[in-house]
């Protein structure tokens, strides 16, 4: 009962965004047979492609992970980021939801050994409702060869800084004649010290915990073959909402770095001709994302747009842009009537980023790549 009810608030939340005609009353989630002859003939082309044993799909957790505290049996769930594509077209959109449980996980341990998360996921629900059973599964479980090597390099690291503070400490308490009269021997000597403190400080390190955060994008390996059927792009279109009269274009979408380093800064080139009976400013323009979060026009980025007014029959382009928390969720610009603070329209980011330029996606791509090391340090002398 508590996995259909989560399954049917999910399916809610995710056809809310949909473009597509239903129905007004939905019973369940869309069953379909071998030949897939029950799918909606407006979703689907009537093709089907498979999703292959170890093929990838991107996602990114929907709620913090930590070895330290979390527990083996945890429900999570995480979201698809980038649609999966076949050679027939899409399988799996952006957007899909995915149900997660924590397998085994560990917490930091002595000599180095760092904590790990093994996660399994048993059932997809996409945009249109449907439940797809799948095997997947995510480690940051270090391969033990591989574990071995790190801890070695790691120690011999410690080590090697040891003996070159106890040889540089020797130098400065004994002199540099010193060392030279006895041919040396105090400089090793010192570093021999000096070894035995890093050798201690490697003995005493514990390992890192694991800490997996929404926006960190995780890489989940299908383990068996899964046969689906092929969306049409345009059944994927999200909902939008048009005033009359006001027409404005996304002609790019770039992501950028914040002026702290941070990947979360969405710049959009727009062109707006308002044509409509309404008036407003450019910081009554805003990002929503599809969690409902509103983001307002950062400073940091092109304030031409920012400062501007738009009156009836004004035409203006130029770039805004908006600090996020996630460049990889789904957007909506909007532009909010200053009378109700209603929206008075509403773009989909994703629907305008299909018409991005493959250069633009491709930097996109590499700038919005999130951390693969999901260890957070942790302070050698904690006492537990």
């Amino acid at each position: 009962m508590k996995k259909r009810l989560g399954l049917l608030l999910i399916s809610i939340l995710l056809l809310n965004n949909l473009v597509f005609a239903a129905p007004d009353t939905f019973e369940g989630h869309a069953e379909f047979d071998d030949e897939y002859s029950s799918l909606d003939e407006k979703m689907f082309t009537g093709k089907t492609e498979t999703l292959e044993k170890r093929d990838t799909i991107e996602m990114t957790v929907s709620q913090v992970l930590d070895g330290s505290f979390s527990f083996e049996g945890d429900e999570f769930f995480a979201e698809v980021t980038s649609d999966v594509i076949g050679d027939k077209g899409i399988i799996i959109p952006k957007g899909t939801v995915a149900h997660g449980v924590i397998k085994e996980t560990s917490e930091a341990k002595r000599f180095g050994r760092d904590g790990y998360l093994d996660l399994s996921f048993d059932y997809l629900v996409t945009p249109d409702g449907r439940e797809i059973p799948i095997e997947g599964k995510m480690s940051t479980k270090l391969h033990p060869v591989k574990a071995a090597t790190k801890i070695v390099a790691t120690d011999i690291g410690y080590t090697a800084l040891g003996g070159l503070a106890g040889g540089v400490l020797a130098a400065q308490a004994l002199g540099i004649e010193a060392a030279i009269a006895s041919q040396g021997y105090t400089l090793a000597g010192g570093a021999a010290i000096g070894s035995a403190v890093g050798l201690g400080m490697s003995l005493y390190r514990k390992g890192k915990n694991v800490l997996i955060s929404p926006g960190d994008e995780i890489k989940v390996k299908i383990l068996s073959d899964v046969e689906l059927p092929v969306y049409k792009e345009e059944a994927l279109k999200k909902k939008e909402q048009k005033y009359p009269g006001l027409e404005i274009r996304i002609a790019n979408i770039v992501y950028e770095k914040d002026p702290f380093g941070e990947v979360n800064t969405i710049t959009l080139s727009l062109s707006i001709a308002n044509m409509s009976d309404k008036s407003f400013a450019g910081m009554d323009l805003a990002l929503v994302s599809d969690y409902n979060t509103v983001y307002n026009p950062s400073i940091f980025g092109d304030t031409k747009l920012l400062f501007s007014q738009f009156k009836p029959g004004d035409r203006r382009a130029g770039k805004i842009s908006f600090a996020v928390s996630n460049v990889k969720h789904s957007y909506w610009l909007v532009v909010n009537d200053r009378a109700t603070n209603k929206p008075l329209t509403r773009i989909s980011l994703d629907n305008a980023y299909k018409n991005v330029s493959k250069d633009v996606k491709k930097k996109n791509a590499k700038l919005k790549k999130a951390k693969k090391n999901y260890y957070k340090e942790d302070d050698p002398f904690e006492m537990e």
